[in-house]
Order: structure tokens, then sequence, then C-alpha cells
């Protein structure tokens, strides 16, 4: 669900109603609302609009009006795709693990994005070739669950379980020697994790 348009209308303070639960809703999917969508223009609803737009080098001033909304529309939609894109890797590299293992796979991909030795975007990290089975293999075209997503917010949003990890196998499939010849950083479920 979108924003309200950026010329629809300013929510602020006190307002009530369904475009704020729209604010709301795409708040929270970028990290900022943490708290329950109520539909009301509250105090925690301007904190949250207030560090959105404080990250975003706008005017801070907790008020939804047009440049905060346009900003919130195209910064969730470039989000959306990138967090389904981390999501359906997740899903398909690490479904059976536990929560932590799946942030920890996610956390990977974030850590080649800020690694010079990979590209710097999420959407080059796990398109790069021949680097997630998940893609060579399909398995990154299956429906990813709502812990995948979780998930991947949760590793957009700065967890890294593996302390700086750039790869992982798991030990009893893994047939690259070299995967097999780094040092395991730790071991998260079935994956080594690796730098």
């Amino acid at each position: 669900m979108a924003a309200p348009s950026a010329g629809a209308q300013k929510l602020e303070q006190g307002v009530r109603g369904e475009h704020v639960l729209q604010l709301q809703e795409q708040l929270s999917k970028l990290g900022y609302f943490k708290a329950g969508l109520t539909g009301y223009y509250g105090s925690i609803t301007k904190g949250a609009v207030r560090k959105f737009q404080q990250a975003q080098g706008l005017s801070a001033d907790g008020i939804a009006g047009p440049a905060t909304l346009n900003r919130l529309n195209k910064k969730a939609a470039a989000q959306g795709n990138t967090l389904r894109q981390l999501a359906k890797l997740i899903h398909g590299e690490a479904r059976g693990e536990s929560f932590e293992g799946q942030v920890a796979v996610g956390a990977v991909v974030l850590n080649r994005v800020h690694s010079n030795a990979f590209p710097s975007s999420i959407p080059k990290v796990i398109f790069q070739k021949g680097q997630f089975t998940a893609i060579d293999d399909g398995q990154f075209n299956t429906k990813p669950t709502q812990t995948s997503y979780q998930a991947a917010r949760k590793a957009l949003n700065g967890t890294d379980p593996t302390h700086g990890a750039l790869y992982y196998y798991n030990p009893k499939i893994a047939t690259s020697l070299w995967s097999k010849s780094r040092p395991t950083l730790l071991t998260i479920g079935q994956h080594d994790f690796t730098r």
C-alpha cells in the first residue's frame, strides 16, 4: 500500500484516517515506526516522521507534508523491491534455518555491499554470478515467507549475528575446497560463516 500522494494533503499530529494508516505502514516497513498501526497521527507517528526526515535530509518538523510524502513514496518503492529481493535470497538460501540464521544470511549480503571486494548495491551482490546457490538453482524464485521478510528487515536495519562475515556455506553439502579452506568465524545452524 502506497503512502498518500505528495500533492494529496499534509498529515500532522491529531489527524486520523486511512492516509495516516498508510503513512504508518510505510514508516513501519522502512523501520521508523515501531508501534501498533492505529490510523491516528499521535506523538509516536510524529517522532517516526521526524526520524525519517532527519535521515533523508529534510526539515525535521514531524509533519508529513508534500516533500516528506514524495520522498517516502520513492524510498519505500526502492526499498520495497530491494527488500523483496533480499527476502527471496534469504528464503532460497536459509528457509530451514533459525530466524538468527536467516538474518545472518541477509547480513552477509550487506557486509558484501560494504566491502570493496564486492559490488556496492544489494541487487548487484545478490545477482553476482556464481555467488549464491539459490540464484543458480532457481530457489530464489520461490515465494518468501513473512519470516524471510522479517529477517531481511532486521539485516537491513543493521543486525549482524555473523560479526562481519562475507561468506557462508553448509559444510555437510559444500563441495568447494575454497569455501572449506577459509577459517570459520562461527556456526549458526547448518551454516559456517567465514571472511
